[in-house]
């Protein structure tokens, strides 16, 4: 008995001891439940389900007729799961029965290493037990087609262990041309550790356009790893827009090439060129091109905005300036000595080379580039007070940063002229291009704005912004300055430039040119940054604009010459960059042209004529019909029509320089050419269509003339 109430009191106090641990269990259970539940469940969420990020396709940018200059193209990175339960079942039988094929095929696709090394190196990781072995990285698209397909891997990813993460690359499929302009679009580790962008150029302006919007989607991991979407928690991404920009890819092609050639001929530092449309301020081309350490030119900055000190291409300012003011005519005489430099008020200032002879008209002075002759005009003008030259500067917009749709624009900078004792000096300096930096692109807006008879048109490079054929902003010319001086002033600089091609500084880089060119030539003597004037370093420009009658491009070019080159002055080295860029530009879009795609006429009629002036006018007058007369008292003149008005301008006629009698009646070309001792074939009748001597020739032999009337 004794044994048995023994074995039955040690069974109830088991039993009395799992119903306390199953009420402490049920207990335990329903705290958890009721109490901590939202908790745990919460927990459990985050564990197996999480928001993604839905990437936003980046926008492309198109040239203005459509092409591409820089677009989004996918990428793949290839990873292997060495310990996928696929790959590591059986003792790991199916990695083993797939290696030599997959190494094999491997070599065969990429070419890289050979069958054995493929193997070795994943064999290896195999045997680390590598969760994230970096097989390849940025496979194209029609690579990882064809990866998709070798064995192993068409197996799929649980048996395979290949990861697949799918990343954007950003394309140029043009490469160099206007590639520092386009800009570039990549990312990088910040010293925070965040991942930050780091773009130029229209990639960096207009970011947030190109960008769009990243969206979100909630996913729950199952089993095997796949992520299962969960409806009502999904924002779709909105993918960047398009930019278009103004770049015409031929003309860039144009500008780019006959800037490298230079580069190359003459080993420069850097060069820049640009290429505007006249009439509305849009950028068609726009090179940079800097030397790098072994020699070669890539587009690594942006010259076109970098500010320096202009040189003599800046005396078009002062040109207007004294003309505006009324101190100085056009045609009043200038005593520059034969010296090469003169004392100008408290300063001795030198010439490049030495007047043609000691008196110059104002026009002769600019077209010889004359440094003595444009600051004392500039003295006459300001030099009571200097200040007032900066009042005509802000009129043409060398004070302020330059408009153009680009981030980081520089500021011009000048000398002060407000000082005691250096104002005079500093507005002396500036009159011939020195005492203020301005950029290329703010001299080319200027001249532009002349061969647009005063209107000063904005420059810009993005015409539109949009997405799927649907225009959400568009960009049209934008007028900075209606009128940046009188007319008879703009008629005035524009027979300047002219001069300068025809009789001055530029006039043996554009000989034989098949169409009138007109601009100005600058070569400035280099001192900032780690570089001083005694390194001899030189920047040489040429800016102008063509066709010199009926302007329809501007163009600047810019070359900074390595130390001490044999070949340094704008005449030199810019200007023949400008005549091809003008010769090939005139080739393509020019000379075909129909005006009638760019001007409003009221009619259909279209008209050339010249000859001697007074009896053109005469004509107009006896038929009583209206029109613009710029031609002053020029003895020659030339009559169109331009918008439905009647127009007559000069024709400016040189000694010992070939004329332009296209347009003539045989009386008139004969009594020019005869005059100048020139010999003159004929054939047909009428007025004179074609001439065998172009425009600008020098008339330093004798010369036979065939003219072709019609």
């Amino acid at each position: 008995m004794e044994v048995k109430r023994d074995i039955l009191w040690r069974v109830y106090l088991s039993f009395i001891g799992l119903a306390l641990l199953g009420v402490l269990v049920m207990g335990r259970a329903f705290y958890i439940q009721r109490i901590e539940g939202a908790y745990w469940r919460n927990m459990s969420d985050s564990l197996h389900q999480r928001f993604v990020t839905l990437d936003a396709q980046r926008g492309t940018i198109y040239s203005e007729d459509g092409q591409f200059l820089s677009t989004s193209v996918p990428t793949f990175d290839i990873y292997l799961d060495l310990c996928a339960d696929g790959l590591r079942e059986k003792k790991g039988k199916r990695f083993k029965e797939n290696i030599d094929s997959f190494s094999i095929a491997l070599s065969g696709l990429f070419r890289d290493k050979t069958a054995a090394a493929y193997k070795e190196d994943i064999v290896k990781a195999w045997e680390k037990k590598s969760r994230y072995y970096p097989l390849k990285k940025k496979l194209s698209f029609a690579q990882y087609k064809l990866f998709r397909e070798l064995p192993l891997v068409r197996l799929g990813s649980n048996r395979s262990g290949v990861i697949v993460e799918t990343n954007s690359k950003r394309l140029v499929p043009f490469g160099l041309l206007a590639g520092r302009t386009i800009g570039l679009s990549r990312e990088h580790i910040a010293s925070d550790g965040k991942v930050k962008k780091q773009n130029v150029g229209i990639e960096k302006s207009f970011d947030t356009i190109l960008s769009g919007r990243e969206g979100q989607k909630l996913v729950r991991f199952v089993a095997g790893g796949a992520a299962i979407p969960i409806a009502g928690y999904e924002t779709e991404p909105e993918h960047g827009k398009d930019v278009y920009t103004t770049l015409d890819l031929r003309l860039q092609d144009i500008t780019e090439t006959a800037l490298m050639r230079m580069m190359l001929q003459s080993e420069a530092l850097y060069g820049t060129a640009i290429v505007m449309e006249t009439a509305t301020g849009k950028i068609k081309a726009i090179a940079n091109l800097g030397r790098r350490p072994d020699g070669s030119y890539w587009e690594d900055d942006n010259y076109a905005l970098r500010t320096t000190e202009p040189g003599s291409t800046i005396k078009l300012a002062t040109l207007l300036a004294v003309l505006e003011k009324g101190t100085s005519k056009i045609s009043d005489q200038v005593e520059i000595g034969s010296a090469g430099k003169a004392m100008v008020g408290p300063k001795l200032v030198y010439d490049a080379e030495r007047s043609p002879k000691p008196f110059l008209s104002v026009q002769e002075c600019f077209a010889h580039s004359s440094n003595v002759g444009m600051s004392k005009l500039a003295l006459k003008a300001f030099g009571k007070n200097p200040i007032e030259l900066k009042e005509y500067l802000h009129r043409y917009q060398l004070d302020t940063r330059s408009p153009i749709d680009l981030s980081n624009v520089p500021r011009p900078r000048m000398a002060p002229l407000n000082e005691k004792g250096s104002s005079l000096g500093n507005m002396l300096w500036m009159s011939f291009g020195y005492a203020l930096q301005v950029s290329p692109l703010h001299t080319l807006t200027l001249y532009n704005a002349v061969a647009n008879d005063g209107k000063m048109m904005k420059p810009y490079l993005v015409s539109r912004i949009q997405q799927g054929g649907i225009i959400f902003r568009e960009y049209t010319p934008t007028v900075l300055e209606s009128q940046i001086c009188r007319s008879d002033v703009i008629t005035a600089a524009r027979a300047s430039m002219e001069a300068v091609v025809i009789e001055g500084t530029a006039r043996r880089a554009f000989e034989g040119m098949p169409f009138a060119v007109a601009g100005k030539t600058g070569t400035a003597l280099v001192a900032d940054g780690p570089i001083k004037y005694s390194d001899r370093v030189y920047q040489a420009s040429f800016v102008g604009y063509f066709p010199a009658d009926r302007p329809q491009y501007s163009c600047i070019v810019v070359v900074r010459t390595k130390p001490f080159a044999a070949s340094h002055y704008g005449g030199t080295v810019a200007a023949p960059v400008f005549r091809e860029i003008a010769l090939k530009s005139y080739a393509l879009y020019v000379e075909r042209k129909d005006a009638s795609q760019f001007v409003a006429k009221r009619d259909s009629s279209v008209y050339y004529y010249a000859g001697y002036a007074p009896d053109i006018q005469k004509i107009y007058r006896t038929l009583s019909i209206g029109y613009t007369d710029s031609i002053q008292q020029q003895d020659w003149g030339r009559a169109y029509a331009e918008n439905g008005k009647s127009v007559l301008k000069a024709q400016p006629i040189r000694n010992k320089v070939m004329p332009n009698v296209k347009g003539m009646a045989l009386r008139d070309a004969l009594y020019l050419l005869e005059n100048m001792g020139v010999r003159v074939s004929v054939k047909g009748k009428g007025r004179i269509i074609t001439q065998s001597i172009p425009p600008g020739t020098a008339l330093d032999r004798p010369l036979q003339v065939v003219l072709e009337l019609s």
